[in-house]
């Protein structure tokens, strides 16, 4: 790709950019959110059109009109939210769009999907129905798509955003196993350590515009994240002792049904405190969600009490949680975080709008929304073409996050929850946001921090509670243990007198 410049109204996300990828490689490009990578891997995908510049692929200049000439030219993509039809079975995704003549062949579908399926280790069972199947499975369901359209180039778009660290190492081997056959992959990725461990050069781009190219053997992490913001990273938080006071979130007995109507939180009990943070670890799929989601109120309490500041929630309406000093950072952003049709301004009222701030004689009060809404983009840096009057769905996953996080922090709740705050974002914006949820503790606040990204809870938390099949294993300090004790009391090992703070 030569000199590409792609421009929206009111910004420009690619101006002048080159990128060249050589076969049998991993290639990263690295850059803040927002910095253009997606424009960039759409282009190359045929989703956009570039206004300047040229396609080049073995040497010969291209035309990408749409994803039907990308896939024409051995060009693949995983998109970070996934191109899937849930009642659809695997074999019937894979061929979507690739079925062929007038009568349709299913059976000799499965057998080359299962063909691919053996020969790159990605173990799918091709009869399986997408909504069955766990989100990793659904990511290696969109690497067949692209297999079996015989994709040389592949590009992988924040692929690990939404896997478990297991998941992630599977996803390394298939990559490994990928370019050995002769691939090429384009990884858009935020997480340092994943370049360092799978990349073999980096782009890097910053708002819109080349910086470098690297190789990534010879390059730290420190270089690699300056070069990415334009200035040094803290990738450690710094923060004072906690200095614990009442109790805000008092959690007892809870007990949750889930999705498969059997308890996904059974007999849980916890305590947060005013002026701390308390992380929860756990492998994805322990009853997490399920907590979150009754102590705000979108799953049925069936046994057990939640209170908030002194006052039982357990029957109250979300409305009313709210109103006691709740805030949410949901787990997924444009399912329960935003209206995406809305503009920016609009979604950081969503919660309040009928409240004397925003509101007077039941009308908006403008003036009041827009002074918010800017003082969100601005704290928070959530970048957008047309500042606070872009709809939320143009905003990059990284800057639908922002938006949110600016949203509950600068509501000032008693309880924070914050759920995987950092999904998606960058180095700069982590470094951003940790220093928030620290200010919000230290503020004489109390934060419920859940997260798979087991660095970011032992950088954050005060105490760390475990969770596995929905119960407490344990409550233990970071600082008084290992990663590797924490890895035994998410695989269900109990500490004794793990239901207890010490």
């Amino acid at each position: 790709m030569r000199h590409i410049r792609k421009e929206f109204p009111g910004i420009v996300a690619n101006d002048d950019i080159t990128l060249q990828v050589k076969k049998g490689e991993i290639h990263a490009i690295l850059g803040e959110n927002g910095a253009g990578k997606s424009t960039l891997m759409s282009i190359l995908f045929g989703l956009y059109h570039p206004d300047a510049g040229e396609i080049l692929v073995n040497g010969k200049p291209v035309v990408i009109n749409n994803p039907n000439d990308a896939n024409e030219l051995g060009i693949g993509m995983v998109h970070q939210h996934f191109q899937l039809v849930h009642n659809f079975t695997v074999t019937e995704n894979i061929i979507l769009g690739q079925e062929g003549s007038f009568f349709l062949d299913i059976r000799k579908a499965e057998q080359r999907i299962k063909e691919l399926s053996a020969r790159y280790g990605l173990q799918i069972d091709p009869n399986a129905r997408i909504m069955d199947i766990t989100v990793g499975m659904q990511q290696r369901v969109e690497i067949l798509k692209m297999l079996y359209r015989n994709a040389d180039v592949l590009i992988f778009d924040e692929p690990t955003a939404v896997l478990t660290p297991q998941e992630i190492e599977e996803l390394i081997q298939i990559m490994k196993n990928l370019i050995s056959e002769g691939k090429s992959i384009i990884l858009i990725t935020h997480k340092l350590q994943e370049i360092k461990n799978v990349a073999h050069r980096c782009t890097i781009i910053r708002r819109g515009k080349f910086i470098d190219v690297i190789d990534v053997a010879t390059t730290s992490k420190n270089e690699m994240a300056a070069k990415m913001v334009g200035r040094p990273v803290e990738f450690k938080v710094q923060k004072a002792p906690a200095k614990p006071e009442e109790v805000i979130l008092d959690i007892q007995h809870l007990k949750v049904i889930g999705a498969k109507k059997v308890p996904a939180v059974n007999d849980f009990s916890l305590q947060v405190r005013r002026g701390e943070i308390v992380g929860i670890a756990g492998v994805d799929g322990n009853g997490q969600s399920e907590l979150v989601h009754a102590i705000s109120g979108l799953l049925p309490i069936m046994d057990g009490s939640v209170s908030l500041c002194g006052n039982d929630i357990t029957k109250f309406s979300i409305r009313e949680r709210n109103e006691a000093g709740l805030g949410v950072v949901p787990e997924d952003r444009q399912k329960h975080g935003l209206v995406l049709q809305y503009s920016i301004a609009e979604n950081t009222i969503i919660k309040s709008y009928y409240t004397s701030d925003f509101q007077k004689h039941g009308f908006l009060r403008s003036n009041e929304i827009f002074s918010f809404a800017d003082k969100i983009v601005k704290q928070f840096d959530v970048r957008s073409g047309e500042g606070f009057y872009s709809a939320a769905k143009n905003l990059s996953g990284g800057n639908q996050q922002k938006a949110i996080l600016g949203r509950e922090i600068l509501l000032n709740p008693e309880l924070l929850i914050a759920v995987q705050p950092t999904r998606g974002l960058d180095v700069g914006a982590i470094e951003a946001i940790h220093k928030e949820l620290v200010k919000h503790r230290d503020s004489g606040h109390a934060v419920l921090l859940i997260s798979f990204e087991l660095d970011e809870i032992f950088n954050l938390s005060d105490r760390i509670a475990v969770m596995h099949g929905g119960t407490l294993t344990g409550i233990v300090r970071p600082e008084e243990t290992s990663v590797e004790e924490v890895g035994l009391l998410m695989a269900g090992e109990r500490k004794q007198g793990g239901h207890r703070d010490h």
